[in-house]
């Protein structure tokens, strides 16, 4: 199995700098915004991105939570396996500006589970996407991030990981070909 790396770990904090900096253009003080990373591999990006606001930035009063989307997925009752809940925060989004964020939009049917899952917790007043990676060409459904890390084109044979080490830092994205 091939493994192609395709962001370092310099380039993926250059990407989440500007990620931060995108976000706190368009929120300003996110006293009416909260960021919602989705179970499970959106935690890792969200956490991250936090950590930038809240020490690189200065942001004080930043709304976040963690949202489980797997009883809402359309698949979930095709799965052989048996499938575990995730954590939910208790997400107070009613009148909110959201966030969701996930580390790769592949086919847009996480965002769709997400859009239905966040119902139960109120109606937001907006909806955005922010996604570290687009496979541009493998969507299912309309749905585009509207803050993108980076944007590559993959084959249907192949996955997009990323890596995240927490202990050393040295996180990467690489592509695998599916045997």
């Amino acid at each position: 199995m091939s493994k192609n790396i395709i962001l370092n770990d310099k380039e993926i904090d250059i990407i989440l700098q500007r990620l931060a900096c995108q976000l706190i253009e368009n929120h300003q003080d996110f006293s009416n915004s909260i960021l919602i990373g989705l179970q499970p591999r959106g935690k890792s990006l969200l956490n991250r991105i936090v950590q930038i606001l809240t020490q690189t930035y200065n942001i004080s009063e930043l709304n976040y939570g963690l949202l489980d989307i797997t009883f809402y997925r359309d698949d979930f009752r095709r799965n052989e396996k048996i499938l575990e809940a995730n954590t939910t925060d208790n997400l107070q989004v009613e009148g909110k500006n959201v966030v969701f964020i996930d580390d790769v939009l592949f086919t847009g049917r996480t965002i769709r589970a997400a859009l239905t899952a966040v119902e139960t917790f109120g109606r937001p007043s907006n909806i955005e996407l922010l996604t570290l990676i687009d496979r541009r060409f493998s969507r299912h459904l309309p749905i585009q991030p509207d803050y993108r890390g980076r944007q590559i084109d993959v084959y249907d044979n192949q996955k997009v990981v990323v890596d995240w080490d927490k202990e050393t830092r040295k996180d990467c994205v690489y592509i695998i070909n599916k045997v």
